[in-house]
């Protein structure tokens, strides 16, 4: 993974075809996703179920571009290794989901992934400040995590505040909740570089109609130019 402030769309897999996945993450990465984005849930830190290391091993062979994986989840350390083994490029854990995020970040590194930490809506962007060395996406959520679909919450401030405190480090700012061609602005003018859409890609097409993904893809991107 080379680093680069260019907007990169990263599509939210928890809005494909379940019974597809193979073909839908083909599908969206010819259609123009930089990122393909796997939220994986435990139905204990976030309301919802979704995938486990399994699934995410079998993603992997269809994945060609970067798998970034966000794990809300609790506790985190427990399963690092199996993500890596899984194949994810970026591994995100959530500040919320433990008290030890610091060695979280140093076992994700240390397992050969890019280092993601995520703060909900309310964890002000000041939590992050003394992890930022250790970080290689952080990733700001619109949403309270848990279920794909619901409505953006404004955090641009949040996202402002972030990009003074980073700096010139190489870090990447991602969104993920909400994101559309109507936000997706927003939060790139705040400082935003890695935009995760889920039914705003997905909405309207299929692997039989793919370039509905990459019209939808194309026109969050262009609304951020």
């Amino acid at each position: 993974m080379s680093f680069d402030r260019s907007v990169k769309i990263a599509p939210s897999i928890l809005s494909a075809d379940f019974a597809n996945f193979g073909q839908e993450i083909q599908a969206i990465e010819a259609q123009g996703a930089d990122w393909v984005h796997v939220d994986v849930m435990d139905g204990h830190f976030v309301p919802n179920l979704t995938f486990g290391p399994p699934a995410v091993k079998a993603f992997r062979p269809h994945v060609k571009t970067v798998m970034d994986v966000h794990l809300m989840i609790a506790p985190v350390d427990p399963y690092i290794e199996a993500y890596a083994d899984a194949g994810a490029d970026v591994l995100t854990a959530h500040i919320e989901a433990g008290p030890h995020s610091h060695r979280t970040l140093q076992a994700i590194r240390g397992a050969g992934m890019k280092a993601g930490i995520a703060l909900n809506p309310g964890t002000p962007a000041e939590a992050v400040g003394h992890l930022l060395d250790l970080t290689d996406v952080v990733c700001v959520m619109t949403v309270n995590p848990g279920f794909g679909g619901q409505k953006f919450i404004d955090m641009t401030a949040k996202i402002r505040r972030l990009r003074e405190m980073i700096g010139d480090r190489p870090i990447h700012i991602e969104i993920d909740g909400g994101v559309d061609p109507t936000t997706a602005p927003l939060v790139a003018a705040a400082g935003a570089d890695v935009l995760v859409a889920g039914s705003a890609v997905f909405r309207g097409g299929s692997v039989d109609n793919p370039e509905v993904y990459g019209a939808n893809i194309a026109a969050i991107r262009n609304a951020c130019s």
